[in-house]
């Protein structure tokens, strides 16, 4: 099969479903996102925002439903493409770089598994998206467990970016950052988006940020779609979960801790 034509619809799922030990932890019955769209997805921990980036990706086998990629089956397209993921940049909440690689080779993992890499023209590349999230070149060098939380996050981002992929999946980006890079993070994503064209769907707990970044923004609670619209509508609808959430209000359907 050969994928010639590009769907206004970027995303699709129907009814996709995943359950552990019997409990319900995604159940999702429609959702679409655009080409070129910023889909953040907010919600209170446990909500499954982490699990549905996963399920996406195929790191977690969902139980019931379809995913659809441009119009296609994604079943279909992993089946006829050796290189499906290469499709999709993915910050993990954790990072998750390899610990036995330098920076520069976490960052250019992708291009270095060609047969035909050229390692010195990669690591130029690197150092010139390490400057993009605020690092600098001596980076490169570095192992993982040289650096702080905030610095694997910001080589976890430029990991994600590179090669420009079609997709990308980021999870709290700017988590663990102060204001300053925050604000510099969620301008990379923007520009990103505007440069490359590509279809993001961003967790974040950093409100301020996905007011930023996002051209719509969906509410996860135990797994469901409890609110999905445009940015500008988040501070408009009076959804009691949306209103809990931004107010951080112990009072509503989200249950909190209590003494």
């Amino acid at each position: 099969m050969t994928e010639n034509t590009k769907s206004k619809n970027a995303l699709k799922i129907k009814n996709l479903c995943k359950s552990f030990n019997g409990l319900k932890a995604l159940d999702i019955a429609d959702l679409t996102v655009d080409s070129g769209e910023t889909l953040v997805i907010i919600g209170a921990s446990g909500s499954g925002k982490t699990l549905l980036l996963k399920t996406l990706l195929g790191i977690i086998p969902y139980d019931t439903g379809e995913i659809f990629i441009n119009g296609y089956s994604k079943e279909e397209l992993e089946d006829n493409s050796q290189n499906f993921l290469d499709r999709f940049g993915m910050l993990f909440q954790q990072s998750a770089l390899f610990d036995s690689m330098t920076v520069w080779e976490n960052i250019a993992f992708k291009e270095l598994e060609k047969h035909n890499a050229n390692k010195k023209e990669a690591k130029v590349t690197v150092i010139k998206q390490l400057d993009q999230v605020g690092l600098k070149p001596e980076v490169a060098d570095l192992f993982p467990a040289e650096l702080s939380g905030g610095m694997q996050k910001r080589v976890g981002l430029a990991r994600a970016f590179a090669g420009n992929p079609e997709f990308l999946f980021l999870d709290e980006p700017t988590a663990g950052l102060d204001p300053i890079m925050s604000n510099s993070i969620s301008q990379l994503i923007n520009q990103q988006a505007k440069e490359h064209f590509s279809t993001s769907i961003i967790i974040s707990s950093d409100l301020d940020s996905a007011r930023n970044i996002s051209t719509k923004i969906l509410m996860l609670h135990e797994g469901k779609v409890v609110w999905h619209g445009p940015t500008a509508d988040l501070d408009k609808t009076d959804n009691p979960y949306v209103q809990q959430f931004i107010h951080k209000s112990a009072e509503g359907p989200i249950a909190v801790l209590t003494k």
